[in-house]
């Protein structure tokens, strides 16, 4: 490809929020019909580079030039109209909306006689931008009801009929299945045809390797360099995200003393659980795999009492227990880490510290019963020391953080509970190499110290990697047990598509 003028080019970026360097120095070019990688560790400056391309924020230093022309991008608006438009890693769709509705949203076709909006037209149009990429969703079909690869596609077309010419795509497979990861490459494939630029920010390097053409690597807000993807291996890619080496990316450490603690019979959910017979052991990682739909997260929030079973018992240390909600569950030493921690494990407006010390606030109660400050201070120090969690201070709002960093609170949060089973789902989703290798860190830790963790993953490799047993599911069932050494890519995918 000829290189003419940059189709945008970032020269010395900086930006400062109050007790944080987000950005140093930055430089950054795009080329039409280029795919380029913008990669880095949680916290190296990502999300906020893009946030000052898109108008969210404002640079404090650098310039920003689109097609040899600098530019002042000072809000949303601005951005697209320089053609600029950004796929979030949370999708922006309103779910009681139709997708048509979504799609012209503060851009509704108006009937100039009824004054009411022109739905046929909006259908019409949405239908034909949903062809140019080949989704097949019908325009008045409600978002809710859509699947998440679909919603996606929305998101793009929503660029497309923006007429962007420079589309940013952050983490967009963190919730794909891998028909519709493929889809999205198409999809990518086409726009790169068209011209369109794109920059692809990802924690999975297959990907990387699979459609970019080349990458710009970022750590802790500086510019560390940029390589062409056919020049590259995945550890030259790592070295240059961490700093160091990675010897292993996936540390394993041998059981010692394991023992059976708890145990599922016969457990069904109406409709979704068919008679699950599972024993979790203290001392060692079960890994959980499966397809999405084949019943994991379910099975966990059974154990957790979120959902409850319709028949079947639950034993702890051969003892029945009643597990009919979650304070249940936390009695009975079970902690559960959601895959969804926005939602399910964080509440985002408030501090570090709070919501490290929620669900153990009894345990730093005083006789007059208020809550010993100094108790709770210092076990939330401890806890970041311990975790190695990038944080200003543990008054820092959750909200500021990494997502690293934010699963390494969720943990502590847990781990101050001292449970005897740990429930971890999707425990790297979102995450970079780096933070991966001391969340594994501390799932052995945990292994060693004779608790029972139950890791329930899509990442093949990371099951593997890390687990001594792993059980497949398919469509509500396990189909498989495997220990460590039967454990392959191609025995879990057979289990797996039910075979």
């Amino acid at each position: 490809m000829e290189r003419n003028i940059p189709l945008l080019e970032m020269k010395g970026i900086s930006k400062t929020f109050p007790g944080v360097k987000a950005l140093e120095d930055i430089n950054l070019s795009l080329y039409e019909g280029e795919v380029l990688a913008l990669l880095g560790e949680n916290g190296a400056g990502k999300s906020t580079l893009m946030k000052i391309l898109s108008g969210v924020y404002q640079k404090d230093d650098g310039k920003v030039i689109i097609q040899g022309t600098e530019v002042d991008i000072k809000n949303v608006k601005e951005a697209e109209k320089l053609g600029i438009s950004i796929i979030h890693q949370e999708l922006s769709v309103l779910p009681n909306l139709t997708v048509a509705e979504n799609l012209f949203l503060g851009n509704e076709k108006i009937n100039k006689l009824t004054k009411k909006l022109d739905r046929k037209t909006m259908n019409s149009m949405c239908k034909d931008y949903l062809k140019q990429i080949g989704c097949n969703v019908e325009p008045d079909e409600y978002v809710k009801n859509i699947s998440i690869g679909e919603m996606q596609m929305l998101e793009i077309v929503k660029a497309i009929s923006k007429n962007s010419n420079l589309i940013v795509m952050d983490e967009p497979t963190t919730a794909l299945t891998d028909t519709e990861t493929e889809n999205l490459f198409k999809v990518v494939k086409m726009l790169k045809s068209k011209d369109i630029a794109i920059i692809y920010i990802s924690h999975r390097l297959d990907e990387i390797f699979a459609i970019c053409d080349r990458i710009n690597v970022l750590r802790d807000g500086k510019y560390v360099g940029e390589v062409k993807v056919k020049d590259v291996t995945k550890d030259d890619l790592i070295t240059m995200m961490v700093g160091r080496k990675m010897e292993e990316q996936y540390p394993y450490k041998e059981p010692t003393n394991v023992t059976p603690i708890l145990k599922l019979k016969d457990i069904c959910l109406d409709g979704i659980l068919k008679s699950i017979n599972l024993e979790i052991r203290a001392g060692e990682i079960l890994g959980m795999s499966g397809l999405m739909g084949a019943g994991r997260s379910e099975v966990a929030k059974v154990i957790f009492g979120e959902y409850k079973k319709t028949s079947g018992s639950i034993e702890i240390n051969g003892k029945q227990v009643n597990i009919n909600c979650p304070k249940d569950a936390i009695n009975n030493g079970i902690a559960y880490l959601s895959e969804d921690r926005k939602k399910e494990g964080l509440i985002l407006p408030l501090s570090v510290k709070e919501n490290m010390t929620l669900a153990s606030l009894d345990k730093f109660e005083k006789k007059t019963f208020r809550i010993s400050k100094a108790e709770e201070k210092n076990i939330v120090d401890e806890y970041i020391k311990k975790l190695s969690i990038k944080t200003p201070s543990q008054d820092q709002l959750i909200k500021n953080l990494s997502g690293g960093n934010q699963q390494k609170v969720i943990i502590a949060k847990w781990l101050i509970q001292s449970p005897k089973v740990l429930i971890i789902d999707e425990p790297t989703k979102g995450i970079d190499v780096g933070a991966k290798k001391e969340i594994y860190d501390v799932l052995n830790a945990l292994k060693a110290e004779g608790k029972a963790v139950i890791m329930i993953s899509s990442d093949m490799p990371e099951v593997l990697g890390i687990s001594d047993r792993v059980v497949v599911m398919h469509e509500g069932r396990i189909t498989g047990e495997l220990s460590r050494k039967e454990a392959t890519q191609e025995s879990i995918m057979k289990l797996a598509i039910g075979e």
